[in-house]
């Protein structure tokens, strides 16, 4: 049975590390801030032992119709603790067209 202080340090240890909505949330809010423009979607996010490798859809030029829209897919890395360390833009396409990567 484990005493109370290494409940307490397991506990501080878990609440250090930010869950996965947390991460993604402020991945997107991060981004949004750097670049200017609106982080739409996290479209994948793999944890790594230095932390975490994002990929969000970024909205780059607004277009009337909606499909003509160009977005960017960013590769964005955050450090284990959540903080975003590095982006990237992997690809670029209109919002209507199939992904031909």
């Amino acid at each position: 049975m484990a005493n109370s202080s290494e409940n307490t340090s397991e506990n501080r240890s878990a609440a250090a590390e930010p869950g996965p909505l947390e991460l993604l949330s402020t991945a997107r809010a991060r981004l949004t801030e750097l670049t200017g423009m609106e982080a739409e979607s996290v479209s994948s996010f793999v944890k790594r032992e230095d932390g975490w490798l994002l990929e969000v859809e970024v909205l780059e030029v607004p277009r009337i119709p909606a499909t003509t829209s160009l977005l960017g897919t960013y590769e964005v890395t955050l450090d284990a603790r959540g903080e975003l360390t590095g982006y990237r833009r992997i690809h670029r396409y209109e919002r209507g067209r199939a992904d031909h990567r």
